[in-house]
């Protein structure tokens, strides 16, 4: 191989290679979890040997959780439920999980990102200020309407807010079976990084800093 066309095909594959990271395929039809292994003992490990295919039934490929999800809200307004092969075994090794969130009239999904996937949020009901930032801090955001979708890229920080007089539902589905979630409040101001770099960063007094830490957790006292 030409020098000039290596040099070319390294470079593409360095650059490449990230842009197309994402879970593994799947090398079988599926892989429903068998939570018993050895000895009939459960195990707590998130990787689990598969079910025989002669042991899986429609049941394992069938959640019911949705209806009869209880709303829990946050002190935001916020009650969601996430969706992933810890409750759905039938997900597992598909690449993709999902959620349902409530939001109360007036209440928000603060400031969040997932680091290993990109969200399809669709409104099934209610009026929500929705949007994402992308790399170079420009806000794409409008309020959508029941029977819209609209996409954050993965690793995007996103946002919404219920802009109507009546609570929203949104149903949002991932393509990862483990989207992971930062919010970055807590992030921020619950993971325990130095208060002095947080005033520097932020220009907050010390007792600024210890209000925000103490709101998120109220067991905090640094």
């Amino acid at each position: 191989m030409p020098p000039k066309m290596a040099i070319c095909l390294l470079v593409f594959l360095l650059v490449g290679l990230p842009t197309f990271a994402a879970d593994p395929d799947p090398v079988q039809d599926y892989c429903v979890p068998n939570p018993k292994v050895g000895n009939g003992r459960t195990t707590r490990s998130s990787v689990l040997p598969c079910k025989n295919s002669s042991e899986v039934t429609t049941d394992d490929f069938v959640f019911s959780g949705m209806k009869n999800f209880t709303a829990n809200f946050s002190e935001t307004g916020l009650a969601a439920l996430s969706v992933n092969p810890t409750l759905f075994p039938g997900l597992n090794t598909l690449g993709m999980s999902f959620m349902k969130a409530e939001l109360r009239v007036g209440g928000i999904n603060p400031p969040h990102f997932h680091p290993r996937a990109t969200e399809i949020a669709y409104l099934v009901r209610g009026s929500v200020y929705s949007g994402f930032v992308d790399s170079a801090n420009r806000v794409f955001a409008r309020v959508i309407e029941a029977g819209e979708v609209m996409v954050y890229p993965r690793g995007l920080v996103h946002f919404q807010m219920n802009v109507g007089d009546k609570p929203a539902t949104i149903f949002g589905s991932f393509n990862s079976q483990n989207a992971g979630v930062q919010k970055l409040p807590a992030t921020i101001f619950g993971s325990g990084i130095n208060s002095e770099l947080l005033e520097k960063a932020f220009g907050l007094s010390p007792k600024q800093i210890g209000h925000m830490r103490r709101k998120l957790d109220p067991k905090t006292t640094r």
